[in-house]
């Protein structure tokens, strides 16, 4: 597959569309309950280089107005999962789930899971401690009609061979045989410099992260939005799992490198951490793991 397997306006039967600029003008060009799945990552309204710092309430009304189109085009089975970090005010942090959570009930969402994604490596904070996670909010339209695989997402149970030592079940396996729940603490490693999937973008979450999401909210050959794609995370998951994407980004330097994610994704030439690849426990006795460490610095 080619580059010309990406459209760059909006159609329905391409499998991958990538739109850049504005995302409320191109969210309005999409049609009502059209996409299974949202996964998406905002600004955090921190002063990166895709942002610029506005007032908290200019922020979540500009939030507001894309959360809206998100709700419209969002099918009756269709699951919306917004993946946040922490904003400031002057020298406190702010949890951005707990501001946003108020403007998805306004839109009649309910939350079906608070999601943890937690992760070993970041800045180090010197006056508090060092931040280790982010959330997830995974809301839906209606409870009982949201899409969910659970079977899609199992992970190895902790002690497969397990069984009921008593009662009428004694002897038979008292796991699920493909295994259990994944929980609502997920640990996958951040996207830091060494990181297969780094790229120039400042806040990349990595494609393991949303190939869970994908394969648990979302039917094969269903259509994935991002609203805020930045590198194409979202994009090159939904590629990888048989799934048709959505995205939009503002910036022509990150809808650049985005392409080239998707386009390398279509081929099989995206280089990525997959989610099933467990964590690596470093060994102290090995010299390369002090070398060509970043010295990251928080305040």
């Amino acid at each position: 597959m080619t580059i010309k397997d990406i459209s760059k306006s909006y159609d329905p039967t391409a499998q991958v569309v990538m739109l850049q600029g504005d995302n409320l003008k191109h969210l309005k060009s999409l049609p009502d309950q059209s996409i299974d799945l949202v996964v998406t990552s905002p600004p955090y309204n921190i002063g990166k280089d895709y942002e610029k710092v506005v007032a908290t309430t200019k922020y979540l009304e500009v939030q507001r107005q894309v959360i809206a189109e998100c709700v419209r085009v969002l099918k009756p089975t269709g699951n919306l999962c917004w993946q946040v970090g922490f904003t400031k005010a002057g020298k406190e942090i702010v949890p951005l789930d707990i501001l946003l959570y108020p403007i998805f009930k306004d839109f009649d969402l309910k939350l079906k899971n608070r999601i943890v994604w937690t992760f070993g490596h970041g800045m180090h904070a010197q006056k508090r401690f060092s931040g280790r996670h982010e959330t997830i909010l995974w809301f839906v339209k209606d409870i009982d009609a949201a899409y969910f695989d659970l079977d899609a997402v199992r992970v190895p149970q902790k002690y497969p061979g397990k069984r009921h030592y008593r009662g009428p079940k004694k002897g038979q396996y008292s796991g699920h045989p493909d295994g259990k729940n994944p929980g609502d603490v997920w640990e996958i490693p951040n996207v830091k410099a060494h990181h297969v999937e780094k790229t120039e973008h400042q806040c990349q979450f990595p494609i393991g992260l949303v190939q869970r999401l994908i394969r648990g909210m979302s039917p094969v050959g269903g259509t994935v939005l991002d609203p805020y794609s930045g590198s194409a995370t979202t994009a090159a998951a939904a590629i990888i799992e048989g799934r048709k994407s959505v995205s939009m980004e503002l910036f022509p330097k990150y809808f650049k490198i985005g392409v080239k994610r998707a386009t390398e994704a279509l081929t099989g030439e995206l280089k990525f951490r997959p989610i099933e690849k467990p964590i690596q426990e470093p060994n102290p006795s090995n010299p390369m793991l002090y070398r060509n460490l970043e010295d990251e610095v928080g305040l």
